[in-house]
């Protein structure tokens, strides 16, 4: 009798909290409209324009809302994460101006792409990126579409060649194909050329299979040097984004001092299995996801804000 009580009590707060929770985004919906002075308000980042009644309108808004983060937290319970993940929140609408970290300057900085590993903000958002290509698990792409979790792909020919159509998929589901080289060499041990038949070649693949040119690259291992940034730049790259954490199947690695995420900051992780993890793809997500979310963060979109 008692486990029934609690269930039903359970029951009880669930309802209550969908019902606040609604009530609280038409408060939100009604206060933004109420501050535009009237007239017709454009639809905030992801809203489609309501042709309906105001209140209708604002209630049709809400509810839709509501069913949006009841089934993210639907798909996180079948997935299995500790926590469900909070939503980000919407782009800048200015993107933040983006600088090379002090100490990973080349000669001649100034009119090379810029590296980075944070990217400059005060939103508790942080960005995941995976690279390479090596393992191409099908349940990866289930699970972060059902999470509708963004990520960013750094690939490597070698690896991707064995099956284009996999990260296809991944494009199709909105995810942005950077470049990780052909080959994955050490580019400070490679000439110029070298390092430009790396970089270029990766481009031209990427173009050819998916349709355009990446602005985005990833040095192998995070080196590289003064020709690597030239290489990159004359290859069409705008920036190179590096990473201020690590995540594993098991546990996370840090690169700052204090161990921690800070506002901005961008995770690296792999496209590995049980071969080379002690755990899979979906694994890493849980590991990383229960990390960023006890910590307060969001997954947002690294393109929105470069």
């Amino acid at each position: 009798m008692q486990l029934v009580r609690q269930k039903e009590e359970c029951a009880r707060r669930r309802k209550n909290q969908a019902r606040a929770l609604v009530a609280a985004l038409s408060v939100a919906a009604i206060a933004s409209g109420c501050a535009s002075g009237g007239g017709s308000a454009k639809p905030a980042h992801g809203q489609e324009p309501l042709n309906a009644p105001p209140a209708r309108a604002l209630d049709s808004y809400a509810q839709k809302l509501a069913a949006t983060q009841v089934a993210r937290t639907m798909a996180a319970k079948r997935w299995g994460l500790a926590k469900t993940p909070l939503p980000a929140p919407p782009p800048p609408a200015v993107k933040p101006r983006i600088t090379t970290r002090k100490g990973f300057e080349v000669k001649g900085q100034a009119n090379l792409p810029p590296v980075f590993t944070t990217i400059p903000t005060k939103e508790k958002v942080v960005f995941l990126t995976i690279d390479d290509g090596a393992e191409k698990d099908p349940a990866l792409l289930r699970m972060m579409s059902e999470l509708r979790l963004p990520y960013t792909a750094f690939l490597s020919d070698y690896l991707v060649n064995e099956d284009y159509t996999y990260f296809k998929k991944m494009q199709d589901r909105g995810v942005t194909l950077n470049n990780h080289t052909l080959n994955h060499r050490y580019m400070p041990g490679l000439s110029y050329e070298g390092q430009r038949r790396e970089i270029c070649g990766m481009q031209d693949v990427i173009k050819k299979h998916y349709g355009k040119r990446p602005e985005l690259f990833r040095p192998p291992y995070g080196n590289y040097n003064r020709d690597t940034l030239r290489a990159a730049k004359s290859c069409g790259i705008k920036a190179v984004p590096l990473w201020a954490s690590e995540a594993f199947a098991d546990h996370m690695e840090w690169r700052e001092w204090d161990r921690d995420l800070h506002p901005g900051d961008i995770i690296l992780t792999h496209f590995r299995g049980r071969e080379d993890w002690k755990g899979t793809m979906p694994d890493m997500v849980r590991k990383v996801m229960k990390t960023v979310t006890d910590k307060g963060y969001a997954v947002a979109r690294l393109e929105d804000y470069l």
